[in-house]
């Protein structure tokens, strides 16, 4: 994990450089990263998440992912607060408060079924918001697919997040630990749909996503490659 952490702060540091790119600048050295964390993936995590999907009954793991994504929605509302979007953050605060009281801290998703709205943003959002450029695409150990600002974004979520306040190092970190499986565990049946070049395959994916979200939702242009005009200052 202390790679992670040193790749972050090289990752901060890097978004000084200019952020306006049209193609991949940093492509050689993210396929290696790539290849480590599909190594990573095979040999490690994917195992343990088979094996977590394998022996925990379907209600577990939802109450599981039920529990973390109340985290979310703790992040989600300090960010839409960050963002002036105080309707949002008081949707997802009500979100909170809802889950961790008659959900039973957040295993049950009962603010759902009362239809309240949730609200999905991060910080590297915030960023967008605040108009701070998107940067380079660039590929982290563990963590895959970023751009420079949601790289920082990223770090901001994570010591924002419940999980990094709850406890000590060991606790945070073992609640990281599982919520990385059972996410993983979440995309076991996804793992066929990669084709192709799947550097490229996942390194678009994630920029439409990422300029989906920095959009409220709204249409975006057609799935492209960088070199077919793709202008990350967008995402």
């Amino acid at each position: 994990m202390q790679r992670v952490f040193i790749s972050l702060t090289v990752v901060m540091m890097m978004a000084a450089l200019p952020a306006k790119a049209e193609d991949d600048p940093f492509e050689g050295f993210n396929r290696g990263v790539y290849r480590f964390n599909n190594g990573a993936d095979r040999y490690v995590i994917r195992p343990v998440a088979q094996g977590y999907a394998t022996v925990m009954p379907l209600p577990a793991r939802v109450s599981v992912n039920n529990f973390f994504s109340n985290f979310i929605d703790v992040n989600a509302s300090l960010n839409a607060f960050l963002q002036g979007r105080f309707k949002y953050g008081f949707d997802n605060l009500g979100r909170v408060v809802v889950n961790t009281t008659l959900g039973v801290f957040g295993l049950f998703d009962v603010a759902t079924h009362m239809e309240i709205p949730q609200y999905q943003t991060d910080f590297g959002h915030t960023l967008a918001i605040w108009g701070v450029d998107a940067g380079p695409f660039v590929m982290l150990p563990f963590l895959g697919p970023r751009t420079m600002r949601s790289s920082v974004g990223t770090v901001f979520d994570a010591y924002a997040s419940p999980t990094g306040q709850i406890g000590g190092q060991e606790a945070q970190w073992g609640l990281r630990a599982v919520q990385l499986i059972d996410i993983r565990a979440g995309f076991l049946s996804a793992d066929e749909l990669l084709s192709g070049d799947e550097y490229i395959f996942l390194r678009d994916a994630y920029l439409q996503q990422r300029r989906l979200l920095t959009s409220d939702g709204n249409p975006v242009d057609d799935f492209s490659e960088f070199d077919e005009g793709w202008d990350v200052d967008d995402l």
